[in-house]
């Protein structure tokens, strides 16, 4: 093989490399993740709490995660004045006008966002998501929750529901995000459909996560 030919296959090689060494990253963090949610819903379906908190739990109520957290709500911002002016103009001296009229004008309503209000502790359990902190304590039943969205990196979510006309939500950290997300869904389906089909659940993640293990393949010099 000609220096060219060698010089290509290395490069190709240690590309393969490095694609198989971030699959390999991605793969051990789904796995650890994926243990992490057997744990804690093995504790839930044996009503053991998985994290210390301090919430009084409701009957039949079991802890699933806590991390800190930003709460934040919809608020209207500042109003808007939008002026304009009528009048007329006089002659005073050549070439001189002088206005002479009112200044009106429309004041407009400011727009809803997202406000930061306090920063605590939220809270996920088999029935609920919680925000406690210094100001304000908050929850969301999952009972009456519309819909949640949240950002791509899964740290910001809004919450909607049914009892509560402004919508709201937490902000946690970004490397909780995608744990919080997992606990979130599986939770939710907990509350709906019980603990034992989020176990199944979890045993069919696992089968789908062993046949998808990385596997490291290089490329070979081409045969004569």
């Amino acid at each position: 093989m000609g220096f060219f030919a060698n010089l290509k296959l290395k490069r190709a090689q240690k590309k393969a490399r490095e694609q198989f060494e971030l699959e390999q990253a991605n793969w051990d963090a789904d796995q650890a993740l994926l243990e992490k949610m057997e744990t804690v819903f093995t504790n839930a379906s044996n009503g053991v709490d998985s994290v210390q908190n301090f919430v009084v739990n409701e009957k039949g109520e079991v802890v699933l995660f806590c991390a800190p957290a930003i709460f934040h709500e919809t608020r209207r911002g500042p109003s808007q004045f939008v002026a304009g002016s009528t009048g007329v103009s006089i002659p005073i001296a050549a070439g001189i006008r002088f206005r002479v009229g009112a200044i009106r004008g429309t004041s407009l309503p400011g727009a809803d966002s997202q406000a930061d209000l306090d920063q605590g502790n939220v809270i996920v359990t088999t029935t609920r998501i919680l925000f406690v902190g210094p100001m304000y304590t908050k929850e969301w039943e999952f009972s009456k929750l519309l819909g949640a969205s949240a950002l791509n990196d899964d740290s910001d979510y809004i919450f909607n529901v049914s009892n509560r006309q402004k919508s709201s939500g937490v902000r946690v950290e970004p490397h909780q995000g995608r744990e919080f997300n997992r606990v979130l869904a599986l939770a939710i389906t907990a509350a709906e459909s019980g603990v034992g089909v989020v176990m199944n659940e979890l045993k069919n993640i696992r089968k789908q996560l062993t046949t998808s293990k990385p596997m490291l393949e290089l490329p070979s010099a081409p045969t004569a």
